[in-house]
């Protein structure tokens, strides 16, 4: 019995291949979305997914003004702040945050999604949200990713 051929292998940071993701947000529910994107900057997808490496994609999420909600939760989601001083704990909507900015709705979606710790710090400058339809990543070539088709 060759005991070499039952040996883990654990990817590392030189071992990693890395890609850009070009991912559409138009109509897409947030918290479907969120946790769809999670999976591709951790890189779960991936057969060589290892835990404590950041081994996942860049992702590019475009259109993030467009995303939807279920039921009341533009008026009753709400999003909680403190400013560190005492009473000084802010709260906004969604609908107010979309407002100021329809990226960060987006962006604290799928943060919350990410490990509380180094790992989930690294991984989260791996996306990039836009509002809109640009975006400024073209020369790294994205490839586009339906997210209605992944299973």
């Amino acid at each position: 019995m060759d005991t070499l051929s039952y040996k883990t292998v654990s990817a590392n940071k030189a071992t990693v291949t890395k890609e850009w993701l070009l991912v559409d947000a138009d109509g897409q529910t947030l918290g479907r979305l969120a946790s769809e994107v999670a999976k591709l900057l951790r890189g779960k997808h991936k057969p060589s997914f290892t835990p404590h490496v950041d081994c996942g994609d860049n992702v590019i999420i475009i259109n993030a003004e467009n995303v939807q909600l279920s039921g009341n939760k533009w008026n009753e989601k709400s999003y909680i702040r403190h400013t560190g001083y005492p009473g000084g704990q802010r709260s906004l909507t969604a609908s107010e945050l979309k407002e100021k900015n329809p990226a960060r709705v987006v962006e604290k979606a799928v943060k919350g999604m990410l490990p509380k710790n180094k790992l989930g710090s690294t991984l989260f400058r791996n996306l990039k949200v836009y509002a809109g339809a640009d975006h400024g990543q073209e020369a790294q070539k994205p490839r586009s990713i339906n997210l209605n088709e992944i299973k």
